[in-house]
């Protein structure tokens, strides 16, 4: 007999049960179409903002056929792959001498018959803004041509057309308070323009360029630094050629064959779109190839994995409570000879039916969301999207997945139907039963095994068994909640009435609670999981960073030697347009004999001055030199990062020399300069350099308080004032000079390693010069205030420049962040709202007897408030707790890496910690559950019609 007619029989109850249960049927077909809408969204995202091949060579050819380049070689035969990008001469050929490199290579004699072309060009250049000056890259490019479609699209306004137009990205527009019409100076030359329109590159919407017309900017600038030897020369780029092939033709393998032996490099729309086989490709024998298949990682797996769990356990619950609450009906099928199968199968149906709608409106609001969101999204991923591709098998797997899952969530319910007695169904009763005694030992051991696993494959790099062990966690911790809500309701005796009522409540009906806490649980614990990884990489990139100034702080310096005359005029030009607090630190440079900066074309032109560190233990850096690596393979992390602290380990790490120091990085300053640049704040500091003992940072080169100061004293016969003072040959003198030692951490102050008083220069014979000043910044400067600033410099002689921090704010780790929180917090604030929906609508027995005994009318609002909160705080703090066991073993497995790193290179940091989101972690666990409880104490009415029993 065909089982066909049973199912069509339990499709047609279970459609009609959801349509007359509309409020329950829209939970749950809402609990289903969210996440599905979310993973369409997601999928049609990332599809659409992943350029294809053919959207990645339009962004850099735009419509022509191919691009056309010479190489630094000269006119010689060249093999080059298919991509356009590797090449090289032919294996066994001789290397080009001199004389072939200089020759020039005739590009356009290599375009195929017939074919049209632009040429590019571009060159860095300072020019003027609304508010100042800026620097920028302006390129010579006919962008009004056809040929540029799709690379870059006129905005507003026109294409330049004249040699004085110039058209500009709206992202340089933006930052220099220009408009359509306003005149742009190219500085140097002085090279007026006026701006016509604005363009984007929807490949780079970040874009910061001018365009102008061939031969409108390099050619004249050329011309005034002819005539004028101080106006410095344009620095423009090689030559590259946009060729339009022959109609129909395009530019084929064969014509990047024949370029190929005039020396020129060909990217070919048409070849890299469709590669000819390595038997034509000479250089493949010389190629290993790539691939850019990307594998699915085990942690994608766990996120689906998890994502499916979290919707099986939001709409659980729903398909209980429907299955409580339908249960005569379903008794009424089985006193008519239904079977226990069949009545599973009415509930199974339910699934189905509200899965496939939960499936279908999810994969709908999906398309319709990204199509509204599409340009907020290419604003913040900085490129448009080509077209909105679709993968239709993803999108049915995922409408599948929404199917599936909405069946899976009905599965328990449905055995628990099927389980009852016809009687107990129409009669009404529930029964009693107890917990079971064996899942939480189950969820115990589950929970030791899953963490034990987990950290394993932290340690040992597999990233399986990283994704394995921590499902199987939290698994374990699923197993666990029935038994943790239980207990929960027993923490109530001394509550008030509406908490004790809320607590006893969730632990007598466990089968609606369990599932909502866990639900909530699996959300903040992928929340939390990510959070900790990201906040955790985050702190590593900061210990890794090395800034070039400390932070909070902007250097002027001059910009060469003789230039401290113009620097008063520089210093007011920063003091009124750059957002600077405070007094300046002014500091010096100090050198002997003639100076380099000045006499340095020829060898031993110039006096030497060196900072001599001692020899031993605590003046060497031990992961340097002989015996480095064996000494690294008994590193732990921890032992590592602490002699990588060491002030002779960070004397070699931090490398970058500025303030016109060389590499003793000694300057001439004062007790200011520790205060407002080196933030030592220590009188005993400021009083020695007052009494002229210099300060040393790095205590590495002291011993017994002492530094060793080398200077050789020689002096160039060009230096006529210098020389006359001291005719003969040079002296080296060796100097032991007292110093205060700063603390350890001062090794790392950027830039300087001691800082001595100009009376102590003087005695010990060195020159002095004042170089320039320290700031303290009272906030980030704007490109307005950045543009004023360098055009004051400018006007002051532009013989200084403004050193900014290149500290990077973690604005995106915090916004990633911040996404997380939310996420975890709407999902938590859903699912705690619709078990107490759920709970209303299950309990609705007992708020009729408690308004019937003569309970106030708030009682019912408060209790609807306490059983959100009970619901959202549990699993907020289960989900914390399961969401760090798949940080930590990631954060094992980086450090298993950078061990590896550090071993072949002990100088290599291998700090890898693990950072609690403690803010993510706050507005969960406080905020969210309070929020929660609260909305829903605010959305309940207080007022219940008392209901009369017939008859």
């Amino acid at each position: 007999m065909s089982r066909l007619p049973g199912w069509r029989a339990a499709f047609r109850i279970a459609r009609r049960d959801a349509a007359r249960a509309k409020g329950r049927s829209a939970l749950v077909v809402a609990m289903i179409a969210l996440p599905v809408l979310g993973v369409t969204a997601a999928d049609l995202t990332y599809r659409s903002a992943l350029p294809t091949k053919a959207e990645e060579l339009t962004a850099e050819l735009g419509s022509a056929d191919a691009r056309f380049t010479s190489t630094s070689i000269g006119p010689v035969k060249l093999q080059q792959m298919p991509d356009g990008i590797n090449w090289s001469t032919p294996e066994g050929a001789p290397d080009p001498t001199p004389e072939e490199q200089a020759k020039p290579v005739d590009v356009p004699a290599a375009f195929p018959e017939g074919s049209r072309y632009l040429t590019e060009r571009s060159l860095p250049a300072s020019v003027t803004t609304r508010h100042g000056i800026a620097d920028t890259e302006v390129s010579e490019l006919r962008i009004s041509d056809a040929m540029l479609r799709g690379r870059i699209e006129l905005t507003d306004g026109a294409y330049p057309r004249k040699p004085d137009e110039i058209a500009a990205t709206s992202d340089f527009v933006k930052a220099a308070g220009l408009a359509i019409g306003d005149s742009v100076t190219v500085r140097g030359p002085e090279l007026t323009y006026t701006l016509t329109g604005t363009v984007e590159l929807p490949a780079d919407l970040r874009a910061d360029a001018l365009y102008a017309l061939p031969g409108s900017v390099i050619a004249p600038w050329q011309k005034s630094a002819d005539r004028d030897k101080t106006i410095l020369p344009p620095q423009p780029s090689d030559p590259k050629w946009l060729v339009k092939g022959p109609a129909g033709a395009g530019v084929t393998w064969q014509d990047i064959l024949a370029a190929n032996e005039r020396g020129v490099v060909v990217k070919s729309r048409q070849v890299a779109l469709d590669p000819p086989p390595d038997s034509e490709v000479p250089m493949s024998s010389m190629s290993s190839g790539y691939s850019t298949e990307t594998e699915t990682t085990a942690a994608v797996v766990t996120v689906a994995a998890m994502a499916v769990l979290e919707i099986v356990l939001l709409a659980g619950p729903a398909f209980a409570v429907g299955a409580r609450r339908s249960r005569r009906q379903l008794g009424l099928v089985g006193s008519c000879g239904g079977s226990r199968g069949q009545v599973r199968a009415v509930v199974l149906a339910g699934g189905a039916v509200l899965g496939s709608v939960g499936a279908v409106a999810g994969v709908a609001a999906g398309f319709g969301l990204t199509a509204l969101f599409r340009p907020m999204i290419e604003d913040f991923t900085g490129n448009r999207f080509g077209e909105l591709t679709v993968r239709p098998w993803e999108i049915l797997g995922i409408a599948a997945l929404g199917l599936v899952t909405g069946v899976l969530a009905a599965l328990a319910p449905a055995i628990v139907a099927g389980r009852q007695s016809v009687l107990e169904s129409l009669t009404g009763r529930r029964g009693t039963r107890r917990s079971s005694r064996v899942l939480p030992v189950i969820g115990v051991i589950a929970i030791a095994v899953g963490v034990t696993v987990a950290v394993y494959g932290g340690i040992s790099g597999d990233t399986t068994f990283v994704a394995g062990g921590s499902v199987l966690a939290e698994l374990g911790v699923l197993c666990c909640i029935p038994v943790i809500v239980g207990f929960l309701g027993r923490l109530g005796r001394r509550l008030p009435l509406t908490p004790r009522i809320a607590l006893r409540d969730a632990a007598r009906n466990r089968g609606r609670t369990a599932p909502a806490v866990a639900a909530v649980m699996a959300a903040v614990a992928g929340s939390v999981a990510i959070a900790t990884y990201t906040s955790s990489s985050a702190a590593q990139h900061a210990y890794d960073f090395e800034p070039n100034l400390t932070p909070g702080t902007v250097a002027l310096a001059a910009s060469d030697g003789g230039a401290d005359a113009e620097l008063p005029r520089s210093r007011a030009a920063v003091e009124q347009n750059y957002p600077v607090s405070g007094r300046p630190a002014d500091f010096g440079r100090v050198w002997a004999g003639s100076d380099c900066s000045v006499y340095h074309e020829e060898e031993n032109g110039c006096g030497t001055l060196e900072l001599v560190r001692p020899t031993g233990k605590g003046h060497s850096c031990p992961l340097k030199g002989t015996g480095a690596k064996e000494l690294a393979l008994r590193l732990s992390a921890d032992g590592h990062k602490r002699m990588m602290r060491s002030p002779a380990c960070m004397d070699e790490n931090y490398t970058m020399v500025a303030f016109g120091t060389g590499d003793h990085k000694i300057i001439i300053g004062g007790a200011d300069v520790l205060d407002t640049y080196v933030k030592l704040d220590d009188p005993a500091a400021a009083k020695a350099l007052a009494d002229g003992i210099p300060v040393l940072l790095n205590s590495a080169y002291a011993k017994n308080g002492e530094v060793t100061l080398k200077a050789t004293h020689l002096y160039n016969d060009r230096d006529k004032k210098n020389r006359a003072r001291h005719p003969g040959k040079a002296r080296t003198t060796t100097d032991r000079l007292k110093v205060y030692v700063a603390p350890d951490r001062f090794a790392a102050t950027p830039g300087i390693r001691m800082i001595m008083p100009e009376e102590t220069a003087a005695r010990l014979g060195l020159h002095v010069e004042d170089y320039g000043s320290f700031y303290a910044l009272g906030r980030d400067a704007t490109d307005a205030e950045s543009q004023a600033a360098y055009a004051a410099i400018d006007q002051a002689g532009n013989r200084a420049y403004l050193m900014s921090s290149n500290e990077r704010f973690r604005t995106q780790d915090d916004t990633i962040l911040l996404i997380l929180a939310l996420f975890a917090g709407v999902v938590t604030l859903g699912a705690a709202a619709i078990t107490t929906g759920l709970s209303k609508a299950d309990a609705e027995a007992d708020l009729t007897t408690l308004s019937a005994v003569g309970a106030p009318p708030g009682v019912r609002r408060s209790l609807s408030g306490f059983q959100c909160l009970v619901v959202a705080l549990t699993g907020v703090l289960l989900g914390t707790a399961a969401g760090l066991v798949p940080a930590i073993a990631l954060r094992l497995t980086d450090l298993r890496a950078a061990l590896e790193k550090m071993r072949e290179d002990p100088m290599q940091s291998a700090y890898t910690p693990i950072v609690m989101p403690w803010e993510t972690i706050g507005l969960l666990a406080l905020v969210v559950p309070v929020l929660a409880g609260l909305l829903a104490a605010a959305l309940t009415s207080s007022r219940l019609t008392l209901a009369r029993r017939a008859g």
